[in-house]
């Protein structure tokens, strides 16, 4: 169950059914919420990374975001919270399971120099060797974010999840490495222009879920959100290879939050 490399991903949504909350008795509502708080604050078997969030929209009402390297202890946390009281009028909407990875397409420490040299760089140069001991600095801090990432606390979250086409004409995976890596690194430099205002986790779901990959975005500002994505749509990546799935929005909230913001008093 543990990977050898990366954590195991959940997304989990929920729609409240009124009818049922209504059903509770009033005077049990107070442990019910308290209970229902408490499972999404398990310290015994926790998982390592847990955010949960309001959702916009009909799609849902809340969502979580769950990390860590046993699958089953991101499950438990659904399950539990199922379990209480008011887990029981809590309808499942969608859910999504990947793992982390380390892209493809992330150079090592040889390729990087490789692609210097084809930018024409000299590698006899002081400035070449400066660039590629920073590279190589920066790789493992890289390569950590990727497979373990820490969940960033800024308050608007977008989650969705994406193909690469097999079109006739537009088959990514008949691309060749070369063309795709290209690709992939106009895309990154899209994003790039995010800094500090948008951070970006991609999961991978073949042959875990129905979907490729999963995005989440979070950033400062919902409008970011929408910046970044129409930004990256004019990138040949996405505009003549990706096909997209629904989108989720949300806003970070502790589970106390969700119940009043949910009026579920």
């Amino acid at each position: 169950m543990i990977p050898v490399q990366g954590w195991h991903c959940g997304h989990y949504f929920y729609r409240w059914d009124r009818q049922a909350i209504a059903k509770i008795d009033p005077l049990k509502m107070p442990h019910a919420k308290q209970h229902f708080c408490d499972a999404l604050a398990n310290l015994v078997d926790r998982p390592q990374r847990l955010q949960s969030f309001i959702i916009s929209g009909h799609k849902a009402d809340l969502g979580l975001i769950m990390m860590d390297p046993n699958p089953l202890r991101i499950d438990r946390i659904h399950q539990e919270l199922m379990a209480t009281e008011l887990g029981r009028a809590l309808v499942p909407t969608y859910s999504f399971v990947s793992m982390s990875e380390v892209s493809e397409y992330l150079p090592d420490k040889q390729q990087y120099a490789e692609k210097l040299q084809r930018s024409g760089e000299d590698p006899n140069s002081p400035t070449f060797q400066a660039k590629v001991a920073s590279y190589e600095k920066r790789l493992p801090i890289m390569l950590a974010q990727r497979l373990a990432p820490e969940f960033p606390t800024w308050p608007a979250m977008c989650f969705y999840p994406m193909n690469k086409s097999r079109n006739v004409g537009a088959n990514w995976f008949l691309e060749p490495f070369s063309s795709r890596t290209e690709m992939m690194a106009e895309h990154a430099q899209s994003g790039m222009a995010f800094a500090g205002r948008v951070s970006q986790l991609v999961t991978a779901s073949v042959g875990l879920d129905d979907w490729e990959w999963g995005v989440t975005l979070w950033a400062r500002n919902p409008q970011f959100l929408k910046e970044i994505v129409y930004t990256m749509r004019y990138d040949t990546a996405s505009a003549r290879f990706g096909q997209f799935g629904e989108f989720y929005v949300g806003y970070l909230a502790t589970p106390e939050t969700i119940l009043e913001h949910c009026c579920i008093r």
